[in-house]
């Protein structure tokens, strides 16, 4: 032991934002135990963010460090949750995650190389329900290109947090993630792209995998990109290059999400404009064709999806484009202030 009292041989602390998760974190806590990573090179970390119900208790009765803090949000979260991590590695993720039996070893891989400053994973599935089945289809498309740019450039520049990882001096050296998004709503995309501007390397490392259940119903679906449309303006307004940049969305999204504004602009001049009718058929024309890589995949890969893939390609991109919109609309004070201060602290 060091005079600090940190394991000599400590590679990694894995860090757990959990709010109100008693549900979901014993199988999150249960998977860690069992990794193939021997048990005293890494150290886990419960961050209770003011939960309700006996999660913290949980946590503790599964032998993970606990720190108890008002309710703010995961990046307030995560950040305490490093600022108290004795490892020179810290791993990200979720409450609702199981990590594959190998998730930890996976994650330092990368790190063996002294330019490597983060590190992302994949998800996994394992539901019947097609939406949920659809959503997994999305990561995996998006992993191809993420893929793709590795292979492209040498790194990525997107990092989630359900399976994320970081040096912990560059996190810190860094602030952190920004604590003015609330939720979980796009603040380790907008830190793994600050880094990555400022010359970080991130690499995709594909076999590092949590089990994730994904949204399982239209209405949750719809929801869901709606509000990540809307904390992407306030990411793209702090990163204008963000936009065009981004390792991690597909440019087909970004591309209907323009065709189905130009649809429905459309529709709304047709009583007026006979033509309009035939530009409605060309947009939503070449909204199937952006479509098609999608739904080659997608008939590889699990052909039963097709049953609901038109439907929810529309609604991805009407909910992400309002909620996108809306995001640009609103002025937020915090952000219109162009401040950034951010809770966690070097050290």
């Amino acid at each position: 032991m060091r005079k600090d009292n940190v394991p000599l041989n400590l590679r990694a602390s894995v860090i757990i934002a959990a709010y109100n998760a008693s549900k979901d974190l014993p199988r999150c806590l249960a998977a860690l135990d069992q990794q193939t990573t021997p048990r005293d090179e890494y150290e886990v970390i419960v961050v209770d963010d003011g939960s309700e119900d006996d999660t913290a208790a949980i946590a503790e009765a599964a032998g993970a460090r606990v720190l108890r803090l008002p309710h703010s949000g995961p990046a307030t979260a995560r950040n305490a949750g490093v600022e108290i991590a004795r490892a020179p590695i810290v791993i990200f993720t979720d409450a609702d995650c199981e990590p594959v039996i190998d998730f930890v070893e996976r994650m330092l891989e990368p790190f063996a190389a002294p330019v490597v400053s983060g590190v992302r994973g994949v998800y996994r599935s394992q539901q019947s329900s097609l939406v949920a089945r659809f959503v997994q289809l999305e990561y995996e498309e998006r992993y191809r290109r993420i893929a793709h740019v590795q292979e492209e450039g040498g790194a990525v520049n997107a990092l989630d947090t359900s399976y994320a990882a970081y040096r912990r001096e560059v996190f810190l050296d860094a602030g952190g993630f920004d604590t003015r998004f609330r939720g979980a709503a796009g603040e380790d995309h907008e830190l793994s792209y600050r880094l990555a501007q400022q010359g970080h390397i991130f690499r995709h490392s594909p076999h590092a995998a949590v089990y994730h259940r994904h949204v399982d119903s239209l209405w949750k679906y719809a929801k869901r990109k709606f509000r990540i449309g809307y904390w992407k303006a306030f990411l793209a307004r702090q990163h204008p290059s963000y936009a065009l940049a981004d390792a991690h969305t597909t440019q087909s999204l970004k591309l209907q999400i323009g065709l189905v504004a130009l649809l429905g602009a459309t529709l709304l001049v047709w009583p007026f404009w006979p033509f309009a009718g035939w530009l409605a058929a060309l947009w939503t024309l070449l909204f199937a064709l952006s479509a098609l890589p999608f739904l080659f995949l997608v008939a590889r890969r699990d052909p039963a999806v097709l049953l609901v893939a038109p439907v929810l390609l529309f609604v991805r991109a009407i909910s992400a484009g309002l909620g996108f919109f809306w995001g640009l609309l609103r002025i937020h004070p915090d952000l219109a202030a162009g401040e950034v201060t951010l809770e966690a602290k070097k050290g």
